[in-house]
């Protein structure tokens, strides 16, 4: 399992090991409040933007996470190749993406909205769907999918 400064890559069952944080059991995903509350601790106070995407199984539940950028204080740098190599790898069914704004903003950006659409085109040709982006702050988030933009 690699772990750096710029990227974390993590099995459930490696859990405990890199995120003592977590539960010990898999999470089951049913909205991006679920996301919120178990993943909030990966971009609480965090002064750069960090992206995250989330590897789910066929029952929606989180078998694995990889951090693929840690930007600067409002951008960080993804593309579609680098979000979805980990996801095969895994063998995952869906992904989740998920990033931060350090400012407190919930509002998605136009860079935001462009390279959710991206991802969610990759994702469509090589079969891995993206059910949703989710953009944490310390104190609330947006669902890009409960905004109807994916």
């Amino acid at each position: 399992m690699p772990i750096s400064v710029k990227h974390v890559t993590w099995r459930f069952s490696d859990c405990c090991k890199v995120y003592p944080e977590l539960p010990s059991e898999k999470i089951y995903i049913h909205g991006p409040e679920d996301v919120y509350q178990h993943f909030l601790f990966l971009f609480k106070q965090q002064v750069r933007e960090r992206f995250v995407v989330f590897w789910l199984n066929s029952a929606n539940r989180i078998i694995g996470l990889e951090v693929v950028s840690e930007g600067t204080l409002n951008s960080s740098l993804v593309h579609p190749r680098e979000v979805l190599r980990g996801a095969i790898v895994a063998t995952c069914a869906s992904i989740v993406i998920a990033h931060n704004h350090p400012s407190g903003n919930i509002e998605p950006s136009s860079e935001d909205i462009a390279i959710t659409k991206q991802i969610v085109e990759a994702g469509k040709i090589i079969g891995i769907p993206v059910h949703d982006h989710i953009i944490f702050t310390n104190e609330s988030y947006t669902s890009f999918a409960e905004r109807g933009l994916i």
